[in-house]
C-alpha cells in the first residue's frame, strides 16, 4: 500500500465520522494519526463536546469493535481486565474477559477512578496484552485507548499519574465549537435528547481490518531524515532545559513524536517527513509530559505557551 491509498482511506474515514460529528477536524485528524502510529489520545474538554459520540463513529468508521469503560470512584481493576471464576461444574477456573478486550476502548472520564485502578490500563496500553493470574491474553495490534476527562469539575477526580499519562501519544484540548457548527449541530441533533449512535447517521466502514494493518505497515516505512531526527531531539531537549519547566520530555516522547509525524506526512500524501509535520504534532504530543516549574507558575504562565515557546526558539532544518 502506498500514501496515497493512505491519504484516500483517511479522507474517507473522515467523512464518515463527519456524517454524526460537527467540526472537531483536529481531533479527527490526531485520532487517526494515533491510529497509524499505534498510539493513544486523551481527549479533554467539557462536557457535551461530543467526545463519547466522536470515539463510537470513529470505531464504527474503521471496522473495529468499541467498547466503553464509565470510570468512577468505586471501580476496581478486575472490572476492567476480567477475572478468572470457578465453575463449579467443570471445576476448573475460566475467564471472565472485562471491557479492555475490545478494539477501540473509550475510557470516560477516566480521572475520576483511582491511580490503582487507572493503572489496570498501563500494561494493555504499553504492550497490547493483559495478565491476569500470570497468564497472558493478547490484544489487536490495532488496540486504541480513548481517554476523556472534564477539566471542569475537580471534586471526586483523581489526576493521571506521569507515568500512565506518558502512555498517551497525544493530549488532545477541545474547545467549543464556533457559531456556524453549532448552529449545525442543533439543527442536526436538535431532535432527541439522548445521544444517536453511529447506526443513525449510517456511518459505515470505510476500510477493512487487512487495509488498516497494511496502512500501519506503511507508515512506519515513510523516510524520516536524519537533520529531521536532529530536530526533534532537540526540541525535547529544549524542554529540559528551559528553567519555565520543571521536568521536561523524554526519550520516549522523541520517539512517539517521530513515529506520529511518520503518520502525519502519509495521511497527507507523503512518503517523507518534513519538519511542519513536527512542529505541529509537538504541542499534543508534549503538553502531558512536562511540568511547570513552581517560578512560572506564579508568573501566571501555561504549559502551553512554555512548550510553543521551546518549539518556536528549536531551528528547524531547511
Amino acid at each position: 500500500m502506498d500514501v496515497t491509498d493512505i491519504k484516500t482511506i483517511a479522507d474517507k474515514i473522515r467523512t464518515e465520522v463527519g456524517k454524526a460529528v460537527i467540526g472537531q477536524a483536529d481531533t479527527v485528524d490526531l485520532m487517526l494519526i494515533a491510529l497509524f502510529s499505534s498510539g493513544h489520545v486523551l481527549l479533554e474538554g467539557p462536557p457535551g463536546t461530543a467526545k463519547t459520540l466522536l470515539a463510537q463513529c470513529f470505531s464504527s468508521a474503521i471496522s473495529l469493535d468499541f467498547g466503553r469503560i464509565q470510570f468512577t470512584p468505586d471501580l476496581m481493576p478486575g472490572d476492567v481486565l476480567g477475572t478468572n471464576l470457578f465453575n463449579f461444574q467443570t471445576n476448573e477456573f475460566s475467564l471472565t474477559k472485562g471491557p479492555i478486550f475490545t478494539d477501540i476502548l473509550l475510557a470516560d472520564e477516566i480521572n475520576r477512578t483511582p491511580p490503582k485502578t487507572q493503572a489496570a490500563l498501563l500494561e494493555a496500553m504499553q504492550e497490547r496484552k493483559v495478565t491476569i493470574d500470570g497468564e497472558a491474553h493478547r490484544l489487536n495490534d490495532r488496540f486504541l485507548v480513548i481517554a476523556t476527562q472534564n477539566p471542569i469539575e475537580q471534586q471526586g477526580t483523581y489526576p493521571l499519574p506521569e507515568a500512565q499519562l506518558d502512555r498517551f501519544l497525544f493530549k488532545h484540548v477541545l474547545d467549543y465549537p464556533s457559531r456556524e457548527e453549532e448552529l449545525a449541530i442543533v439543527a442536526a441533533h436538535g431532535n432527541r435528547t439522548g445521544m444517536a449512535t453511529p447506526k443513525a447517521f449510517e456511518v459505515q466502514p470505510a476500510v477493512s481490518v487487512e487495509q488498516l494493518n497494511a496502512a500501519v505497515e506503511s507508515v512506519s516505512r515513510a523516510h524520516l531524515k536524519d537533520d529531521i531526527i536532529a530536530y526533534i531531539v532537540d526540541i525535547i531537549r529544549g524542554t529540559r532545559e528551559t528553567p519555565a519547566l520543571q521536568t521536561g520530555a523524554s526519550p520516549r516522547a522523541a520517539a512517539a513524536i517521530a513515529a506520529a509525524a511518520r503518520a502525519r506526512a502519509a495521511l497527507d500524501g507523503r512518503d517523507f517527513v518534513i519538519p511542519d509535520d513536527v512542529k505541529l504534532l509537538a504541542l499534543p504530543a508534549l503538553r502531558h509530559r512536562v511540568n511547570l516549574s513552581p517560578a512560572a507558575e506564579i508568573e501566571g504562565r501555561t504549559t502551553d505557551e512554555t512548550l510553543l515557546a521551546v518549539i518556536e526558539q528549536t531551528a528547524a532544518p531547511r
